[in-house]
């Protein structure tokens, strides 16, 4: 059973291990969960997904594996004998249950006692629907309610797999400033610099303990994320539609990186950016002076959703706010020579991507190295930074 659960789990996309399926199969030893479909799902998901990005696909998996089974009963009744559920009930009880059980007429005697206590519990259920719903339409026909349901039956809720709670968590959406700030976090490289503020603990052991035991209190610098980077941002027009999660990415990154300089531009990358849009046109700083000035250790991001003319990109004069001496391609050329880490974040579909000639082009230049503005692309992108 749990191996086929397993394969299934795998086919379905979650990643879950041997190791996980053996956790599992220890918690079920201990009783965690006995009989319970409901109890099962949720021990199941506990040990066997270890991301909450999985648990939609947690979800459609054993959904597509239990399809149709509202209990474990019989399941329970196919895989095991029922001499061993004898057995392993009988030794659950006391003599004196024991005792009792005889007296009654023995184990069969007392079990067919409860089912048919069972049976009369349900048949006097069903006759109090029929009675409370005699009213509700007089034209149905056949013990049919609105709808065609059965009188006297209630409708059985929604199993937790199928209510799908955790759709929203599924890596191909669109993310907030929590999750970008989580994706993030991959592009980090410590280091301790900068003024000794922060306690050093085994330094301080150390030397206490060489100092005869007199307290000899020792400080680092504060471990911080070195890693550099230059942020360029697409601002205006078809950009309009993706404010609101470039914002969000913005904030992200304002507290993720303590090395990070940022900047605007319109459509494409040409012979000048600037810092604050209201001063755009008095206020611009020369890309060149940019590549000169900021290292080749920065890591680069673009943040844009490509979507132009292709004569913007390949041509001089191809800005629609200025005239461009030189063409895009060839400034974001000069990106691509000056810095190893280059990648391009795009707000739009990935699926979208093949309808656009501006797009193509623009992932063309940057290598392949463009990403959608998602949870994996985020984390794709922030990984290919990092290599």
């Amino acid at each position: 059973m749990l191996v086929n659960l397993f394969l299934t789990l795998r086919n379905y996309g979650v990643p879950v291990t041997v190791r996980e399926l053996m956790d599992l199969l220890a918690a079920l030893r201990s009783r965690l969960a006995y009989a319970n479909l409901d109890d099962f799902y949720l021990l199941t998901r506990t040990c066997l997904v270890k991301d909450e990005k999985n648990y939609d696909k947690f979800d459609r998996a054993f959904s597509a594996y239990f399809r149709g089974l509202e209990d474990l009963h019989g399941l329970l009744q196919s895989l095991i004998p029922d001499e061993w559920l004898r057995r392993e009930f009988e030794r659950s009880l006391t003599p004196e249950d024991l005792k009792r059980i005889k007296s009654l007429g023995g184990l069969e005697k007392l079990i067919e006692a409860f089912r048919e206590a069972k049976e009369q519990a349900e048949a006097e259920q069903a006759r109090q629907g029929r009675e409370g719903q005699e009213g509700d339409d007089p034209n149905q026909s056949g013990g049919k309610g609105p709808g065609g349901v059965g009188k006297g039956k209630k409708r059985k809720g929604r199993r937790v797999w199928d209510q799908r709670q955790y759709r929203n968590l599924d890596d191909s959406l669109e993310l907030g400033t929590r999750n970008i700030k989580m994706a993030l976090r991959r592009l980090r490289k410590f280091a301790r610099v900068g003024k000794d503020e922060e306690l050093d603990m085994d330094g301080t052991i150390r030397s206490t303990a060489h100092n005869g035991g007199m307290l000899d209190i020792r400080l680092q610098p504060e471990r911080r994320n070195t890693v550099k980077v230059l942020l360029f941002l697409d601002i205006g027009g078809s950009m309009d539609a993706h404010v609101k999660i470039c914002e969000e990415l913005f904030s992200a990154t304002r507290t993720e990186f303590k090395y990070m300089e940022s900047f605007y531009f319109h459509n494409f990358i040409y012979e000048s950016v600037w810092r604050n849009n209201r001063r755009r046109m008095t206020e611009r700083i020369p890309t060149w002076e940019i590549l000169n000035r900021y290292p080749r250790d920065y890591r680069v991001v673009f943040l844009g959703d490509a979507t132009m003319a292709p004569y913007e990109i390949t041509h001089a004069g191809g800005s629609v706010e200025h005239w461009n001496e030189e063409p895009g391609a060839l400034w974001m050329q000069r990106f691509a020579d000056s810095y190893d880490k280059l990648v391009w974040i795009n707000p739009t579909p990935r699926e979208t991507w093949e309808y656009s000639t501006s797009v193509g082009m623009t992932r063309a230049l940057v290598n392949g190295a463009m990403y959608p503005l998602t949870l994996r692309g985020l984390e794709e992108g922030m990984s290919a930074l990092t290599k």
